[in-house]
């Protein structure tokens, strides 16, 4: 399975983005999922993860309460609702599938999608 992701683009500090992940075919239903974000200069860091079926949805420290994971396994398709942003969520964000090490590793990797947000 291949992973694309989408949505990004450059907002203002306190407004709203959705990602999405659109997955290439339906083995992606079985895999649990998650998105990743990268800033200049930095590592690669964890954002959310949720399970095969939708559930146990978990969250960064430095998302939760402002971001929120969903999933469509009827679409192969995965969200990131993106509320109240702030600068330092600026990076450029990866959709991954089929965790070796839940939040930590993953198999499959999409493209990113760059989100700028702007004070």
């Amino acid at each position: 399975v291949q992973l694309q992701a989408s949505g990004g683009g450059l907002v203002q500090a306190g407004g709203s983005l959705k990602l999405a992940c659109a997955a290439s075919d339906g083995t992606f239903r079985g895999y649990a999922a998650a998105w990743f974000r990268q800033a200049p200069g930095k590592d690669r860091e964890f954002v959310a993860h949720i399970n095969w079926d939708g559930g146990m949805p978990y969250y960064a420290s430095s998302v939760k309460g402002r971001f929120t994971i969903s999933r469509d396994n009827g679409k192969d398709m995965m969200y990131l609702q993106m509320n109240t942003l702030k600068p330092e969520d600026t990076a450029v964000y990866y959709c991954a599938a089929d965790a070796t090490k839940r939040y930590v590793q993953y198999k499959i990797w999409g493209q990113g999608t760059q989100v700028t947000v702007s004070s």
